[in-house]
């Protein structure tokens, strides 16, 4: 699927990853539940890899990013200049930031936060569609937002997030199918 440049493109990719995620999680067995990731074997060098080590883990990380878009998206509207990552972070250091919303949510349980995510979610949503095509896809309509532009945050943390989230569960199931028919 193309990279979207309009409002509807935007909203239809958005939805449509989110569907097909949980539409493989609900095909998620018991066993590929219950196993922690193992990813060791890839040699992949992003922290990610090694981070995540279930699925709540990944829906929390969904979860602590669609809050990154909307507090940083209303606060601006409002004025209050605020940089997308919060300090002590930057985008130099945002990893430090995604162990910090691993560690937030190890007590936190899968169904609250898958009912957490599908709530940032329609939250997401809602503030996308409030947007004209020229506020999402024109650079220098908001200043705050710098040399990019607003549908390019709204695209990496739905669409885009939403299959790396696709991805990563893809990639355990077939190390995990792996093992067992070793």
């Amino acid at each position: 699927m193309p990279r979207p440049v309009t409002k509807k493109e935007l909203t239809e990719a958005a939805n449509a990853n989110y569907e097909k995620l949980f539409a493989f999680i609900e095909t998620m067995t018991e066993k590929e539940l219950d196993t922690p990731f193992d990813f060791s074997s890839l040699n992949k060098k992003e922290a990610h890899w090694a981070r995540d080590k279930n699925l709540r883990d990944v829906l929390a990380h969904l979860y602590e990013w669609h809050r990154l878009l909307l507090e940083w998206t209303e606060a601006n509207l409002k004025g209050e200049e605020r940089p997308f990552i919060p300090k002590p972070y930057s985008w130099k250091t945002y990893g430090d930031m995604n162990i910090e919303f691993w560690n937030k949510h190890q007590s936190t349980e899968l169904n609250a936060v898958t009912e957490m995510l599908k709530g940032s979610h329609s939250d997401v949503m809602a503030l996308l569609d409030s947007f004209s095509d020229e506020e999402l896809f024109t650079k220098g309509v908001y200043k705050w937002i710098g040399g990019s532009t607003l549908g390019s945050y709204f695209i990496s943390v739905t669409a885009s997030h939403y299959d790396w989230a696709l991805k990563k569960l893809r990639t355990h199931r077939k190390l995990l199918s792996a093992k067992e028919g070793a």
